[in-house]
């Protein structure tokens, strides 16, 4: 059974950083893609970046060179580094695992960016 828990959400002030981190389970953790999805109130949900089994990443435009994903097969964590924040960052952020053609989401945990 595929169980997602993401950590690390929270109230920043703009041009800061926060590392939001995924604990996920199941037994086909280290072949799936996991990744980083959002969700701002009256928006739908959208990609912020994955990363394959083999470590190839993808970025929203709005995130690149802002924001890093990385994982650790050894411990079935997916994290997302996120660096000079800005208010259009503020959502609920997504861990998500796609495996053989389905998708795993996490509960969500907030992101808000604010002064």
């Amino acid at each position: 059974q595929v169980q997602l828990v993401e950590f690390g959400g929270g109230l920043v002030h703009p041009g800061g950083s926060l590392r939001l981190s995924c604990a996920a389970s199941g037994s086909a953790v280290s072949i799936a893609t996991l990744g980083w999805y959002r969700q701002a109130p009256g928006k739908q949900r959208e990609l912020v970046a994955t990363i394959t089994s083999g470590g190839t990443t993808n970025y929203a435009d709005s995130v690149k060179g802002r924001f890093t994903i990385s994982r650790d097969n050894a411990k079935n964590m997916v994290y997302l580094q996120m660096n000079s924040l800005k208010p259009e960052d503020t959502a609920v952020y997504y861990c998500n695992e796609h495996l053989l053609g389905l998708d795993y989401w996490g509960q969500g945990t907030q992101v808000t960016v604010s002064s």
